[in-house]
């Protein structure tokens, strides 16, 4: 069949359809279980905190147990306990470190960071948590080369604690267009400083919003590198907002991807929510991921 052809058949197709008054299901119609409907429990529901910070915390922690979600992300050790009062655990801790923009990159912070991580890793290890997120910060005028070798030269002296208290220090991967200047921005170079560190207590947060902006390829990706992966972030691209059809990311193939690779850490929702109603939205976008 030549490219014409084809493009005819599907005209005449889509005419069909038309004339008989089928209505073609939305892109996302087969990637969502129904509502009320228990979620499959091949993905592991976790969600930012940040996003929904007009809820009042207490309200959100009933919510997202109702919802299926088992985890609230990047709150500091004070918020710890309130989620864990209701059930639900912190997927993602934050409390350490100094910023997205001052990280590992930066040898002059090296003492300070080091010093402000050996605090809060016994704390996420007491708190029964795993996760601890950290950055390369600004890439200041440095190669690549350059870079792999400032941070794990700063990171290889917090190994040995996050290997005794069995934590993760985990990188995120952001784009440059929000953030400027971000050294840790393709996954190709997160996954070359884990090996590079060679342990398994220190992974990649790859988020999937970010890194559609800086290369896209996000299922390719996921089977390349998913083993240096300690959690997974959403997010709807072009906007942030919800990861439903006026994006263009189709989730419910990514999620299937990271079924399909064994990945079992956490997927966190990481949208702002566009609609009016918060918490809906929510539930929405995690059934567009229980595939």
């Amino acid at each position: 069949m030549s490219r014409r052809t084809a493009i005819k058949t599907v005209l005449a197709g889509s005419a069909a359809a038309a004339v008989s008054g089928v209505a073609s299901a939305t892109p996302f119609a087969s990637g969502v279980s129904q509502a009320n409907s228990p979620l499959k429990g091949n993905i592991r529901h976790s969600v930012s905190r940040w996003c929904f910070g007009r809820i009042p915390m207490e309200e959100f922690c009933v919510a997202c147990k109702k919802i299926g979600i088992e985890s609230i992300e990047l709150l500091d050790p004070a918020d710890w306990p309130v989620v864990q009062k209701h059930g639900l655990t912190v997927a993602m801790a934050q409390g350490a470190g100094l910023g997205i923009d001052r990280g590992f990159n930066d040898p002059k912070l090296h003492d300070e960071l080091v010093e402000s991580y050996e605090k809060v890793i016994p704390m996420v290890a007491e708190a029964g948590l795993t996760n601890l997120i950290c950055f390369s910060g600004r890439r200041n005028g440095v190669t690549d080369l350059e870079g792999w070798q400032n941070c794990e030269k700063g990171l290889a002296r917090l190994i040995p604690t996050a290997e005794k208290y069995n934590v993760v220090l985990t990188m995120e991967l952001l784009n440059t267009v929000g953030h400027k200047d971000y050294l840790c921005s393709r996954t190709y170079w997160g996954a070359e400083l884990c090996r590079r560190l060679g342990s398994e207590n220190f992974k990649l947060l790859y988020d999937i919003y970010h890194m559609q902006i800086m290369e896209g390829d996000i299922i390719n990706n996921i089977r390349k590198y998913h083993q240096y992966f300690s959690h997974i972030h959403t997010g709807g691209n072009p906007g942030r907002n919800e990861i439903d059809e006026r994006q263009e990311i189709y989730y419910p193939a990514v999620m299937k991807a990271l079924v399909d690779v064994g990945y079992k850490g956490f997927v966190g929702q990481e949208f702002v929510p566009k609609d009016e109603d918060k918490l809906a939205s929510l539930e929405k976008c995690i059934r567009i991921c229980d595939v």
